[in-house]
């Protein structure tokens, strides 16, 4: 019976943790099983792009909290915007954490100003990654696939700097 138990404590806190929207703690590499908690991609674009569209889609997270699809946006993300959170930062953003956990994701579709997707941008949050700049990950790419810029993005790095306080976000608060 006791062994019993503690498999079953042992699976509950495996399927909470996979709820939560965790990767796994120290991975960075390697098939996903379709849940965010699968694996951790590596700090890369094509690894970070092919988690987030194919091994556990940002179109199935929620929309930053309190911002519907297609709000007014402005240069350089587009007209209209819509901006997806992984789980892990859904959490950090509602509780209003302080910060954005390590593995969050966010997501911003750019649109024009017929509402034309244009890009998508990308926020990985990625501990040990680049500490200068808040440990995000940066990443840009088209409707297409084609990956425009990643990394340690100068241009975001330069922009979202005068919102370090706010964990290096624009969009509402995180305390």
């Amino acid at each position: 019976m006791k062994r019993f138990s503690r498999l079953s404590l042992v699976l509950i806190v495996l399927m909470s943790v996979a709820f939560l929207g965790a990767c796994a703690s120290g991975s960075s590499s390697g098939p996903g099983t379709g849940g965010e908690g699968a694996y951790c991609p590596a700090p890369a674009g094509q690894a970070v792009m092919d988690y987030i569209t194919k091994e556990n889609p940002y179109q199935n997270w929620d929309l930053w909290p309190g911002k519907g699809k297609l709000y007014k946006g402005q240069h350089p993300h587009g007209s209209y915007l819509t901006t997806y959170v992984s789980p892990l930062a859904h959490g950090a953003i509602e509780d209003k954490a302080g910060e954005i956990p390590d593995t969050a994701f966010i997501v911003k579709e750019n649109y024009t100003s017929r509402k034309v997707l244009a890009a998508v941008t990308v926020m990985y949050k990625k501990t040990g990654y680049n500490a200068a700049a808040g440990d995000w990950f940066w990443l840009k790419y088209t409707p297409d696939g084609k990956i425009e810029a990643e990394g340690k993005v100068a241009g975001c790095i330069g922009c979202h700097i005068a919102v370090k306080s706010n964990d290096w976000l624009f969009t509402g608060p995180t305390k």
